[in-house]
């Protein structure tokens, strides 16, 4: 990334202004069009270097109902299990670990019910032999800002 292109994502990190022309704003801090902006945030997206780009809402005040989950998953399984995991539109987070738990995942659901019942179909699939389901009880930091 060029020296724009990091104070740019500095920018973005502590989140965009809630005025009717946000990236304009943004731009005359950096000195850029409305438009460079909208540009340089589409092509760090196409890069990789943004996964994604959107609000961050707290669930729990919306109901929510989330947890994180561990799966013993065997090797020859694994890759399969991990997408019919990630399949599931609630899923944030996707993670293959060296250790017994080696599948890790995070769920969101609209219901404690509706995220039991998917618990339980990921329970089901071929190749999962346990499963540990660790739902958050106390939030104590949601905010990462990395200095670029």
């Amino acid at each position: 990334m060029n020296p724009i292109e990091k104070e740019l994502m500095n920018i973005l990190q502590e989140g965009i202004p809630l005025v009717k022309r946000p990236f304009q704003e943004i731009g005359q801090a950096l000195e850029l069009t409305e438009q460079e902006v909208i540009e340089m945030i589409a092509s760090l997206k196409a890069r990789g270097l943004i996964r994604r780009f959107g609000g961050i809402v707290n669930i729990s005040e919306m109901g929510i109902s989330s947890t994180l989950v561990g799966l013993q998953v065997r090797e020859e399984r694994l890759r399969q299990v991990a997408e019919a995991v990630s399949a599931y539109p609630g899923v944030t987070h996707n993670y293959e670990r060296e250790d017994a738990y080696n599948l890790w995942f995070t769920l969101m659901e609209p219901s404690e019910g509706q995220l039991r019942a998917h618990i339980e179909k990921i329970r089901a699939l071929e190749g999962v032999d346990a499963l540990i389901n660790l739902p958050s009880k106390n939030k104590y930091k949601t905010k990462v800002i990395l200095k670029l």
